[in-house]
């Protein structure tokens, strides 16, 4: 079953339990995907790896929101930003902790030959398709700093 399926089904269920913010996520995850699948060039049905690609960025947005709203004293407004993402994580894959990271990272590094600091984008190319949508990308660029520059 493709996430835009399994959405629709939840907005239905949403909508019997009255649920407004889980109402909210899902009909903005839905509208971006047919954006995403009506867009110029698109080929129609969302691979996976788009689909994620969608939920980790919906998911980016809100945080971001969530972030801007507090830092301007609006707890009012993050809320809201709070609840939908919530939602959102809720299809996306399990994080990965600091130190699963730190661990997939150090494999990159050792298959890929890496020595130092002038290899980080031989390590990020490696790096953030395998670890797409179960850690954020500031998250794995810290990482990989950090374990090249031999911290």
């Amino acid at each position: 079953m493709s996430l835009k399926d399994i959405i629709s089904e939840d907005i239905k269920l949403a909508m019997k339990s009255r649920d407004q913010g889980a109402l909210r996520a899902l009909r903005a995850i839905k509208s971006a995907i047919l954006l995403a699948e009506t867009a110029e060039g698109a080929s129609g049905d969302l691979s996976q790896e788009d689909e994620l690609k969608l939920l980790v960025r919906q998911a980016k947005q809100r945080k971001d929101s969530i972030e801007q709203f507090v830092n301007n004293g609006r707890e009012d407004l993050a809320v809201g930003e709070r609840e939908e993402l919530i939602i959102i994580e809720k299809y996306l894959p399990k994080q990965l902790t600091l130190e699963e990271i730190t661990a997939a990272v150090k494999d990159i590094i050792n298959a890929a030959g890496a020595t130092g600091p002038g290899d980080l984008g031989k390590v990020m190319s490696l790096a953030t398709p395998q670890l797409a949508g179960k850690a954020e990308g500031k998250i794995i660029s810290q990482v990989v700093k950090e374990l090249l520059s031999g911290k």
